[in-house]
């Protein structure tokens, strides 16, 4: 079972709006303020607090510039005087007091931002020097969320579609179009799927489009989770809808075992040794089942299809060896149920040695199962036939269930 992070994104996300979310998901706030400390980063001051929001209870996180130091916030705040570029950025995450898992994670999100920005502008990366991704609450906001991902335990990541409004809005290059150039390029080159509505202003951040595009590790939500906590986060602006970003902490059980997928192919000029490698590197990569089953195809061709049932993580990783170790150039694929039984594994003591026996549980029912490893070895070393040896080891694991 591992945890997953889900981000609703239905009022558009940002990068305050995301660590408010992040903290009220339970994110320990000592601990941020500890790494964001080591940074070596002054002129600043966090704000926690609590806002409600179209009669919602959400978190408040604000960076607040002190006086003499002038960054700009998002778009349309004051100009800062400082420019930095992502060497610049580099060199301050390296001093964070945190793993590198945060570190990687913060140096990808800025990296996002540069690019897009860099593409917009016309400039290599190397060149760019801008202020949204330079200033001190932006740096605050990466590498916060960075922090907070990683102290959540969180696996995997799924973004919904961002929201998004119209319109234009003013920053430092001027009067641009909703959503901003960068937003629009990260969207685009990370396939992050936008919901345009029709609020007036911007929604979706630079900063906010980078932490969805470097997180997301999932396209989609298991088909069965537990929801063990949800944190609202608050953002500045009034729309229709409470603008917050609600993030869901969910807990995948054994249910999502139940649903698997089914990856299909058809071969007519695979030779029996390409097969036989094929099966051994998908159950080597995780498959749950790999079969052949004989086909007949056009020009009367004997053939096979392959079969292969999977978990919806391992997808891309079985595509990724069919289509380079057959002869295939396309896959079928389709989602299944199935049920199954409850399963331990114990090991037994018999007078042939120990022995590793499967254990199914079904309506109060045991049923069990050597293994067969352990029946053919002791057939092997002790020269007894496999019936003879399955059904004494069987007896065996059933008389230890009843002590």
């Amino acid at each position: 079972m591992g945890k997953i992070l889900y981000l609703e994104c239905n009022s558009g996300i940002s990068g305050d709006m995301t660590v408010g979310a992040l903290l009220d998901l339970g994110a320990d706030r000592q601990v941020l303020e500890n790494a964001l400390e080591s940074l070596g980063v002054d002129g600043y001051h966090l704000h926690f607090s609590r806002k409600v929001v179209c009669g919602l209870d959400a978190f408040d996180f604000d960076v607040h510039l002190e006086d003499g130091h002038e960054y700009e916030h998002d778009h349309g705040h004051p100009h800062s005087h400082i420019h930095r570029n992502l060497h610049d950025i580099y060199h301050i995450i390296d001093h964070l007091d945190s793993n590198d898992r945060v570190k990687e994670m913060a140096r990808t999100m800025f990296r996002i931002v540069a690019e897009a920005e860099s593409k917009a502008h016309g400039l290599p990366v190397e060149q760019v020097h801008f202020h949204e991704v330079g200033a001190v609450d932006s740096i605050v906001d990466i590498i916060s969320v960075a922090v907070c991902i990683d102290n959540l335990g969180v696996e995997d990541v799924v973004v919904s579609a961002l929201s998004e409004g119209r319109g234009h809005v003013h920053c430092q290059h001027g009067v641009l179009p909703v959503p901003v150039p960068a937003t629009a390029n990260i969207a685009s080159s990370y396939g992050l799927k936008l919901h345009f509505t029709d609020n007036d202003g911007e929604m979706v951040t630079p900063t906010g489009a980078a932490i969805a595009a470097a997180l997301r590790t999932k396209d989609r939500l298991p088909a069965s989770c537990r929801l063990l906590k949800t944190g609202m986060g608050a953002g500045n602006k009034v729309f229709k809808q409470a603008n917050v970003l609600r993030a869901m902490l969910l807990e995948t059980s054994q249910d999502e075992d139940r649903t698997m997928w089914v990856l299909e192919t058809n071969l007519d000029d695979c030779t029996g040794e390409m097969l036989g490698l094929a099966m051994e590197m998908l159950l080597e990569a995780g498959a749950a089942d790999v079969w052949y089953t004989p086909i007949h195809m056009k020009k009367n061709r004997p053939a096979y299809m392959l079969s292969v049932l999977c978990r919806e993580s391992s997808i891309e990783a079985m595509e990724e060896i069919i289509l380079t170790q057959t002869t295939t150039i396309g896959i079928r694929r389709y989602q299944t149920e199935r049920t199954i039984l409850e399963r331990s594994e114990i090991q037994v003591e018999t007078s042939y040695g120990p022995a590793d026996v499967k254990v199914c549980a079904y309506k109060g029912r045991k049923f069990f199962y050597p293994e067969y490893e352990s029946i053919r070895r002791i057939c092997t070393e002790q020269s007894v036939d496999f019936q003879t040896a399955y059904h004494h080891v069987r007896m065996k694991a059933e008389e230890s269930r009843q002590d």
